[in-house]
């Protein structure tokens, strides 16, 4: 795995499609598709420099050939961290980001277009909807097609809109019709709450009980990982009587990707409507959701997008359902834009009531587009156009590529480090990954779960200015996002981590025990 893929390769694959069959079969050639550890050690030997050295991360960023995007995002320095304790850190250092699965850093880029569109506003009044490289009445439109290619869809399979809760009950309201044989849901035991929540909600509303008609995965005893077989027992077991599969295509809690084509492929045989939330997903993994003939998809776009809180989230729909009946709420700008604005929905007004009389009915966009109900937020589309001004630099496959190496990285720095069973383990306080240990199985994140409260292991973590998240009840995770971060952010955040763990415990390494590389 030489990374040294030149900027033409990357450009090209960005040019062809990131994210689709062409750059799969360029990145298979480029990263020769092997466990990340084998090719690290391998980089370790060319080098001469050890694993557990700052050299050698400091080489691998060095041949990093997608080393430069991270000059495209303002990244926080330790002085600007609230948590920081000024007397652990140097105060204009770049802190340690791997918060990436929560909120994305800032595309530079980002102000410059806000400020555009702001000065267009002043400057042309209403005008603006209709004129510059973004015109407000279409923006949405503007960066549709560099979403689409993110995840493996055709351009119209895609919208730009609302928030991703708001388009799953869009979406829901067509393809959960539930009848006394089919009226289950099926979602992954620990969904996301807003996933857990906006299923049972719509179980309700149709006259069901959630405690019978929400099915949840689980995951064997004692075990953190959904197992394949397992996924696919129950749909085989059950599928006669589920409406709707809905999982979080990479689960937010211990960062473990499905296999979304398998799902697929096993739910259609029963008759289920086949779903996934793909927040913790798009950015992060190559998806191919055309190809794996999903029927329906949601995301947001600020995390792995990077794309600010509240930037508008994402859908998209199957176009084998482009041309369906199925229940809808409707909108103004579910509306053809070429009849848009005829305004011809009619009524009578007889003193102080109307008498409606319909003629013609809603010329209604085909596909995602007709679930489309108001004019999107130009301020929250914006920050979309700058982070996939970025995206475009490179390809998903590359950015994978990347990803594989650096997420390898962390977890065998990690598993020297801190398992329970590491004989170079300087504390009694220790960790397990809950992610799982194939890299094909798994994103950026790692979750990890330690011996002690995590609360007081991350509080001493943001002392030293790592910024990651921790999810109750014991899981903190961790994610090195390859747009930004570096082999070296992950050396420093173990560094730092060793000290976080050392400060807990109040235990130092004992005299005489090997020095694993790391001060």
């Amino acid at each position: 795995m030489d990374l040294t893929l030149s900027n033409k390769r990357s450009s090209e694959c960005a040019e062809n499609g990131a994210g689709l069959p062409n750059c799969k079969k360029a990145r298979n050639a480029y990263f020769e598709d092997k466990p990340p550890l084998e090719v690290l050690k391998r980089k370790a030997e060319e080098f001469g420099h050890d694993l557990l050295s700052v050299e050698f991360a400091r080489m691998m960023d060095g041949e990093d050939p997608l080393g430069h995007l991270r000059e495209d995002f303002f990244v926080p320095t330790m002085k600007d961290i609230p948590s920081v304790d000024s007397a652990l850190v140097k105060p204009d250092e770049d802190c340690v980001y791997m918060c990436g699965n929560s909120l994305g850093l800032q595309p530079r880029a980002t102000s410059h277009y806000m400020q555009k569109e702001l000065d267009k506003w002043g400057k042309y009044g209403v005008h603006g909807h209709f004129l510059g490289d973004m015109p407000w009445a279409f923006c949405d439109e503007v960066v549709q097609g560099d979403v689409a290619r993110l995840v493996g869809a055709e351009k119209d399979e895609v919208a730009v809109m609302n928030g991703l809760t708001v388009n799953l009950h869009l979406l829901m309201v067509s393809f959960y019709r539930p009848t006394p044989k089919r009226h289950k849901i099926l979602i992954e035991s620990r969904a996301f709450p807003a996933d857990h929540y906006a299923m049972e909600s719509q179980i309700r509303n149709h006259g069901y009980d959630p405690t019978t008609s929400l099915l949840q995965l689980k995951p064997r005893q004692d075990e953190h990982m959904f197992r394949l077989e397992d996924v696919l027992s129950v749909i085989e077991k059950e599928g006669n009587e589920i409406a709707v599969i809905l999982i979080g295509a990479l689960q937010y809690f211990s960062g473990q990707l499905f296999d979304i084509e398998a799902i697929t492929k096993v739910g259609h045989t029963k008759g289920c409507v086949v779903a996934f939330d793909l927040a913790h997903a798009i950015g992060n993994v190559e998806l191919r959701l055309h190809d794996w003939n999903v029927d329906f998809a949601v995301w947001c776009t600020y995390k792995y997008l990077n794309s600010g809180a509240g930037a508008l989230g994402g859908a998209f729909l199957h176009s084998k359902h482009k041309n369906n009946n199925y229940p809808k709420l409707l909108g103004w700008w579910g509306n053809q834009m070429s009849t848009r604005f005829q305004m011809s929905n009619e009524g009578t007004i007889c003193g102080h009531h109307a008498v409606p009389f319909y003629s013609p009915e809603l010329d209604l966009s085909p596909g995602i587009a007709g679930y489309r109900i108001s004019n999107p937020s130009i301020m929250a589309s914006v920050p979309i156009k700058a982070s996939m001004e970025v995206f475009k630099k490179t390809s998903m496959a590359d950015l994978r590529g990347k990803s594989i190496l650096l997420t390898g990285y962390l977890e065998y720095l990690l598993n020297y480090e801190f398992s329970k069973d590491s004989p170079h383990r300087s504390h009694e306080v220790y960790l397990d990954i809950a992610t799982p240990r194939d890299h094909r199985q798994r994103g950026a994140q790692l979750s990890l779960m330690f011996s002690v409260p995590m609360s007081e292991i991350h509080a001493q973590m943001m002392k030293r200015g790592i910024v990651c998240d921790e999810r109750q009840p014991n899981v903190i995770r961790v994610a090195p996002a390859p747009l930004y971060n570096s082999f070296e952010d992950v050396w420093r955040f173990i560094k730092l981590l060793r000290e976080s763990i050392g400060a807990v415990s109040g235990k130092s390494r004992k005299e005489g025990d090997p020095d694993p590389g790391l001060d």
